[in-house]
């Protein structure tokens, strides 16, 4: 971890012991690994990056990176910045580079906030991720945060937040068949089915 990762990290660590939960104990702490998880708020990736003991990588709009403080931050928190407007062919070969060199790293299987809270389609991105690596998925489910800060709504509210973390899904060379859209949105869908069956015990 970097030092401002590594702030970062703790900071989130020792607010979130106030308001919000999670099991790590299904987390897989070493090697590569895809995190895939609902996208409800802007709180998601720093909540998400706290159920693994390492720095994980993140996509984010590349416009994000336009605003002053952000575009000089957010690269050193692991941020890959990705183009929302349409397939972004460079953003997918860095998360695939980053998988193959062993790091974590976190995907959103619906591409984009959801505005009323409900889970959202998957889109094939995640799927072509996955074939290209192998890498397993451990599928995970956020509650609260869109709650605790909506889409459009502006302010943070503090509401409880809770992450469950789903049993790791390990697809092989054999499942694949003939790549392509099709079978990537098959394994996209595959995890978010993962997501919607977890529940708040």
């Amino acid at each position: 971890m970097n030092f401002y990762y590594w702030l970062g990290y703790h900071v989130s660590r020792l607010v979130g012991r106030l308001f919000f939960r999670f099991h790590r104990e299904r987390m897989i702490q070493t090697g590569p690994v895809i995190l895939a998880m609902n996208h409800e708020s802007y709180l998601d990736p720093l909540l998400a990056g706290n159920a693994c003991d390492r720095a994980i990588y993140f996509l984010a709009r590349r416009t994000l990176l336009d605003v002053p403080v952000l575009g000089w931050l957010l690269p050193k928190l692991n941020v890959i910045p990705v183009n929302q407007e349409g397939v972004d062919r460079s953003a997918i070969k860095a998360l695939i580079r980053t998988l193959n060199a062993g790091n974590g790293v976190l995907v959103f299987p619906e591409g984009s906030r959801t505005l009323d809270g409900n889970l959202q389609p998957a889109e094939p991105g995640l799927g072509l991720v996955i074939a290209k690596t192998l890498a397993p998925v451990v599928p995970m489910r956020i509650f609260g945060a869109h709650k605790a800060l909506p889409r459009g709504g502006g302010r943070l509210n503090f509401v409880p937040i809770t992450i469950v973390i789903g049993e790791p899904i390990c697809f092989t060379a054999g499942e694949l068949g003939q790549p392509g859209k099709k079978v990537y949105q098959q394994m996209s869908e595959r995890v978010m089915d993962a997501i919607a069956s977890l529940h708040v015990d």
